[in-house]
C-alpha cells in the first residue's frame, strides 16, 4: 500500500499508452499474522473470497484510476507470476515483456517508468498510428 502513490503517478502519466491492472493477492502482513508496524490498514488473513474482496476495496480507493481484480483463494495468479509480496509486470500482445523483481526489495517503480518512457519514445518514432476511439 505504501508504494501505491508512486504507482498511481505512473498510471496517470502513461494512461495514454498503457492499461493498468492491480491484482490483489493474499495479504502479506495480516493483522492476525506477521504484522507490519507501518501498515496503513489492519487487514486480517483472508479466510474466504469475500474477505479478499473487502480488502481489495481498500486498494481500489488508493488507485481509483486503475482496474483492481483479486486472486482466487488458491492464489493461482500469485503462484503463476511469483508475485508474493508485490511485483510489476508489463504484458504486451499476450507476452511478458517486463518482469520486475520480487518485492519489497526488487520492486522498482523507476524501472517500470523507464520501460514505459522508452515504449512511448518508440511509438513516437515509429510509423504506427495510434487511434483513440
Amino acid at each position: 500500500m505504501t508504494r501505491l502513490t508512486a504507482f498511481q503517478r505512473v498510471v496517470s502519466q502513461y494512461a495514454d499508452i498503457a492499461d493498468f491492472l492491480v491484482v490483489y493477492i493474499e495479504e502479506a502482513h495480516p493483522s492476525d499474522g506477521w504484522v507490519s508496524s507501518d501498515a496503513p490498514y489492519q487487514i486480517p488473513k483472508h479466510r474466504c473470497l469475500e474477505d479478499r474482496l473487502r480488502a481489495a476495496q481498500l486498494m481500489l480507493t488508493e488507485v481509483p484510476e486503475t482496474n483492481v481484480v483479486v486472486d482466487n483463494m488458491d492464489n493461482s495468479c500469485n503462484a503463476a507470476y511469483g508475485a508474493y509480496f508485490e511485483r510489476l509486470y508489463i504484458v504486451r500482445d499476450e507476452k511478458v515483456v517486463y518482469q520486475g523483481g520480487r518485492g519489497p526489495e526488487g520492486y522498482r517503480i523507476s524501472e517500470l517508468r523507464n520501460w514505459l518512457e522508452q515504449y512511448r519514445n518508440d511509438l513516437l518514432n515509429s510509423q504506427t498510428a495510434i487511434l483513440h476511439v
